[in-house]
């Protein structure tokens, strides 16, 4: 349990560049606090004592905003950074060296028993709000971005992100668990996508327009330009190049 505490400090100071000094860490991280009294509080569990486990889980999560239930299995170096509202369900379990972020569940999706609550991998990285439901397997250097909700198993050395959680792979990439904006938008890829393919179908709708007035203007000489330019214009004016489509693809790609 001692070696537990050391890389639960040590931890902190090789992931959060915020930390200064080993009493600022025991004093100001919640996630430690919520960690270290959860160890305490699970060692007695294991031992069969009722009801203070669940008192101390209780006064950690009063003090931390953390809730971590007894029987939850923390393994060794695990960071919660800043820690507000994390859950951790009974039967969760947590790798060693993985890195959890505030809001994040690690919960069930019902009223059954036994083992209802995910298990993941070591070096796992969840990022802010993330949920993490079931009864699942998360692997090994996984990586699930903020905001996402994990309902399926995640093989090792895998991104997800989305609502419901998507598999991105990255294979042969090294990547810094830290560097959140690298992190890839698979919905803003599929968008950028089905944009390109609708921009190239109006093309050539307009190019077909432009052949029928053409041919227009062969049968009736005067009265066809008129026409022409208007069709232009409502042509143009459905591009799908449009200033707001451009702004919020611009900034998720």
């Amino acid at each position: 349990m001692l070696s537990s505490i050391i890389a639960d400090f040590r931890i902190i100071f090789d992931r959060d560049p915020a930390a200064r000094n080993w009493l600022e860490v025991f004093f100001c991280y919640p996630g430690l606090q919520a960690i270290l009294l959860h160890r305490f509080a699970h060692r007695i569990h294991n031992l069969g004592m009722p009801f203070f486990p669940r008192l101390i889980s209780h006064l950690a999560r009063f003090f931390t905003g953390v809730e971590i239930h007894p029987g939850a299995k923390i393994g060794t170096g695990v960071f919660i950074d800043h820690g507000m509202g994390v859950v951790i369900g009974e039967t969760a379990e947590v790798g060693d060296y993985s890195l959890i972020y505030q809001g994040v569940t690690l919960g069930g999706t019902g009223k059954e028993s036994g083992k209802r609550h995910p298990t993941l991998g070591k070096n796992v990285v969840v990022g802010a709000g993330a949920k993490v439901l079931g009864n699942l397997n998360i692997g090994n250097n996984v990586r699930i971005g903020a905001g996402s909700v994990v309902l399926r198993n995640v093989p090792s050395d895998c991104t997800v992100v989305g609502i419901p959680g998507r598999i991105v792979y990255q294979s042969g990439v090294k990547v810094n668990p830290l560097e959140h904006g690298n992190l890839p938008d698979s919905e803003a890829k599929v968008i950028r996508l089905l944009l390109d393919r609708i921009d190239k179908l109006e093309q050539q709708v307009q190019v077909l327009q432009e052949e029928k007035l053409k041919e227009r203007e062969l049968v009736t000489a005067g009265g066809s330009h008129g026409v022409a330019n208007a069709d232009d214009d409502e042509t143009h004016s459905c591009y799908l190049k449009d200033k707001e489509i451009e702004e919020f693809l611009g900034g998720t790609m």
